[in-house]
């Protein structure tokens, strides 16, 4: 709009430049609040009124003028204005007009010490209203502070004269204020200007407000939930923080009052109620807490169920730990069936070789599923050192005890290779070690066979290994 300025129109042998400097300089004639009808150049003042009304009537952006259009209609509305800045006394059209006028001359300004002194007049024009038609206040303080945000950005001020719309309007005030407000409240509560108690006044006093404007219904209905929504968007983002336990009772225990059976609901509910600092002697806390626990106990059994279901190494330990050994090792076999992961599958095999040599005492097939386990996860020392013990349990049970012996030979080796590949098992496997040591064969039983240090001898017993004699 710099360039309507620009354009350098002429009323009265005076430029729009010169009508903008003058505009400024009426306020003491602005503050009588004159009107037409006490004013000896009123024809004057009704012609200029009509001639500009007839620009911009029906008219929410001035800016779409053309200049020409703009120029007249400016020089007819500042004609207007300085003789009759009330009009005829019964209607505002000169204090909203001008804001109109300034509005577009602010949008079109590339200057920023231009703009804001577009702006600043703009705003002057809701005191001047406010002076004269005192029955807008709630509605002309709402409008300043929506535009003192969307004009001029963040300042404490506009949050003051949107409380004052609130106050003044109570139910009646605009749902625009909404949207500005809650912005303004983000922004100063980010930065520590304004604390979560005043955050949380305003809040609750907008919020009554669009309640009751949305309940009422009506033509505004949608206006104030999606106001009110932009709000909500603010200042929620900081809920936790800014409200009380009070603030989330009121906000959950309805929600608790219609989900009683839903137990995913009723266990947020519990939780957020004790993380916003409700007690737990509170009346509406032991509610939730009794609901939560009737639900949990019932649904535990079912849960459990479940889990054991469809988690098949939990349910072959809880099995295992029960005695059910059997069972427990159908379970695991199910794991193995069931997984893609040669890890899991060795884990499986390995707690099936423990049950079997531990538990069942099949010491064949429990070395048959440690050799399993320690194929599918080649660096792994356990399945070895299991092996070994096996090694050593058959050959304590051999009646010949140079078999022993031998056997004990078997075991260590198994213990020396796991600590080889896995230096996790070496201590488990250097203890093992050093407790076999003196069961290892003697040289004056091996000579009496004709066996020498070095000599591969093949072990009996059930185990088949092929050890290389030392005593």
């Amino acid at each position: 709009m710099h360039n309507f300025i620009r354009s350098a129109a002429v009323y009265g042998g005076r430029t729009i430049a010169l009508l903008l400097v003058l505009a400024f300089s009426a306020g003491a004639l602005n503050a009588q609040c004159g009107n037409w009808n006490d004013s000896a150049e009123k024809e004057k003042a009704e012609n200029a009124h009509v001639a500009y009304r007839n620009f911009v009537k029906g008219k929410v952006d001035f800016s779409t003028m053309t200049a020409e259009e703009f120029d007249a209609a400016f020089n007819n509305w500042k004609i207007a204005y300085d003789i009759a800045p009330a009009a005829d006394g019964q209607r505002p059209f000169h204090y909203r007009d001008g804001r109109s006028f300034y509005r577009a001359l602010a949008a079109k300004e590339t200057d920023a010490a231009k703009k804001k002194e577009y702006q600043d007049r703009l705003l002057s024009f809701y005191d001047e209203e406010l002076k004269c038609y005192p029955d807008a206040e709630a509605y002309l303080l709402g409008r300043k502070g929506y535009d003192m945000f969307y004009l001029q950005g963040y300042s404490m001020e506009a949050i003051e004269v949107l409380e004052m719309a609130m106050d003044k309007g109570g139910d009646a005030t605009e749902y625009i204020v909404l949207a500005p407000l809650g912005q303004l409240l983000n922004y100063y509560f980010k930065t520590e200007k304004i604390d979560n108690a005043r955050v949380r006044e305003l809040y609750e006093q907008a919020s009554a407000m669009a309640d009751a404007n949305i309940e009422k219904g009506g033509t505004y209905q949608q206006y104030y939930e999606d106001a009110k929504a932009n709000l909500d968007a603010s200042v929620l983002e900081f809920a936790d923080q800014i409200f009380d336990c009070a603030y989330f009772k009121g906000e959950l225990m309805p929600k608790f009052e219609e989900n009683q059976e839903d137990y995913e609901i009723v266990k947020y509910i519990l939780s957020k109620l004790k993380e916003q600092g409700c007690e737990e002697t509170d009346a509406d806390v032991q509610r939730v807490q009794a609901t939560y626990d009737a639900m949990y106990a019932e649904l535990k059994d079912e849960q459990e169920a479940q889990r054991r279901q469809l988690n098949p190494l939990y349910d072959a330990s809880l099995l295992m730990e029960a005695g059910d050994y059997t069972g427990a090792i159908k379970r695991y076999q199910d794991a193995i069936d069931g997984s893609d992961s040669n890890e899991k599958k060795a884990q499986a095999y390995y707690q099936i070789a423990s049950i079997q040599s531990g538990k069942l005492k099949q010491f064949g097939a429990a070395r048959q599923n440690a050799n399993k386990a320690a194929e599918l996860n080649p660096g792994w020392g356990k399945p070895y050192l299991m092996i070994g013990d096996i090694y050593a349990r058959l050959g304590s049970s051999c009646g010949d005890s140079y078999q022993q012996r031998l056997a004990v030979l078997a075991a260590m080796d198994k213990y020396n290779y796991a600590k080889r590949i896995d230096g996790e098992v070496a201590g488990d496997a250097n203890r093992r070690i050093a407790n076999y040591r003196g069961s290892m064969p003697i040289k004056s039983e091996a000579f009496q066979r004709g066996h020498n240090a070095g000599d591969k001898i093949q072990v009996g017993c059930g185990i088949g290994e092929t050890v290389t004699l030392r005593f």
